[in-house]
């Protein structure tokens, strides 16, 4: 199969890079996948292709850009050049700008593939229907709630047009086939990065590192988590430091910089920004728990699935799809009040203090981690593909001894 897949790439700085390469990675180890074209929002000169283990050739092509109005002419004009045998789109709503014209525009695009009969599969990871529109920095205004609803309605029918939908939650599913009737969805889980060796769950010495790891500026705040661990700190007299790792949401830029000049005065404060692929085992190795500082959530959360591979304890907002993630694939840890400083502080606390359940968290996230490697998940995609491939096969009519037509 020749595959292509539509979606930033490392180095972009737009969601779901770091997925995209994930996903890439374990698309070259898959024998019935030839070849691997990259629709993407970078320069193949930069992109992060330079992978160690043998596995199949790919193709970068840098035919979009976040914001660019023309992006739905330029993507269209890829496909037919590359000619792929079917097409993965790697897709949230806000994936080709942050601009509602241009937005809607790109999520035209499995649409327009499946009318040119190329088997076509979107990878959607959050819902309109599942975000707090509030919370997630897109409006407070309740009419532009009201219209933003309505016109993600209808962008989700056009994305459902495409052969098949695969979302990463099971509530994701139940939505969709009960709102739109449709009968095209399928549940393939988010799956998991990097599975090492199961980690000694000891750590560096030093002071135990609070690690957060994302965009941040919109439900994403560092507030709460600074204010939380200083807290801890007075309280417990224990060493902490805070870890800040990633970057401004392209919605926010600024955020972390003023963040950085607010609490200027806070000692063991580190703000990493972009952390390159190769880092990240590094940034999670060292730190004793992950935190979640979110106010909303958006779809299935990577950096979970990222502390679970390397054996994390982790502190989650009791809310959304993190329960839901929760429940379903097993993981645990210290939920708190996404509203409130000392809840926050309580749980990261009683990970502190009790080192027998900072290690016990983090077996048993290693534990649910392991359950889907990304092997698993580029294999269910390409199972798939070779379902609608086989459906799209045109019947051929041949006659009988009785002269009655037999289609197969």
């Amino acid at each position: 199969m020749k595959l292509a897949i539509v979606t930033a790439y490392p180095p972009s700085k737009v969601t779901l890079n770091e997925y995209a390469y994930h996903l890439v990675k374990h698309f070259r180890q898959q024998n019935d996948v030839s070849e691997l074209i990259l629709l993407t929002d970078v320069n193949p000169e930069n992109a992060d292709i330079n992978f160690t283990e043998d596995g199949c050739k790919v193709v970068v092509k840098q035919c979009w850009t976040f914001n660019k109005y023309r992006n739905v002419f330029s993507v269209m004009k890829a496909v037919k050049q590359t000619n792929p045998d079917a097409i993965l789109f790697n897709l949230q709503f806000m994936k080709f700008g942050d601009k509602k014209i241009v937005a809607a525009l790109g999520l035209l695009l499995p649409l327009l593939c499946k009318m040119k009969k190329i088997p076509t599969i979107v990878l959607l990871h959050n819902i309109l229907e599942q975000v707090d529109l509030q919370s997630a920095g897109f409006t407070k205004n309740k009419l532009l709630q009201k219209i933003y609803n309505l016109i993600g309605t209808t962008l989700t029918r056009f994305i459902l047009s495409a052969d098949t939908v695969a979302v990463t939650i099971s509530k994701y599913v139940e939505i969709l086939e009960q709102k739109y009737n449709a009968k095209n969805v399928v549940l393939i889980p988010h799956g998991t990065f990097e599975l090492i060796e199961e980690p000694s769950f000891k750590l560096p010495e030093g002071p135990l590192k609070i690690m957060t790891f994302g965009k941040f500026g919109t439900y994403k705040k560092v507030e709460i988590l600074i204010e939380a661990v200083e807290k801890v700190r007075s309280k417990t007299g224990k060493n902490l430091e805070i870890v800040i790792a990633g970057t401004d949401n392209p919605n926010v830029p600024g955020y972390l910089a003023s963040m950085q000049e607010k609490y200027y005065n806070v000692p063991q404060l580190t703000f990493t920004g972009y952390v390159k692929e190769e880092d990240v085992p590094v940034i999670f190795g060292e730190s004793a728990m992950v935190v979640f500082p979110y106010t909303s959530t958006t779809g299935s959360s990577g950096v979970l699935h990222q502390a679970g591979s390397y054996g994390k304890a982790v502190v989650m907002p009791d809310l959304g799809d993190l329960a839901i993630l929760v429940k379903e694939e097993g993981y645990r840890g210290e939920f708190f009040n996404p509203k409130s400083v000392d809840s926050l502080a309580s749980a990261i606390e009683e990970i502190v203090i009790d080192t027998e359940y900072r290690t016990e968290l983090g077996k048993a996230n290693y534990a649910a981690a392991t359950a889907y490697p990304m092997s698993r998940i580029t294999k269910m995609y390409l199972e798939n593909f070779e379902t609608i491939i086989e459906k799209k096969k045109p019947y051929k009519r041949v006659k009988s001894t009785s002269n009655q037509s037999i289609y197969f």
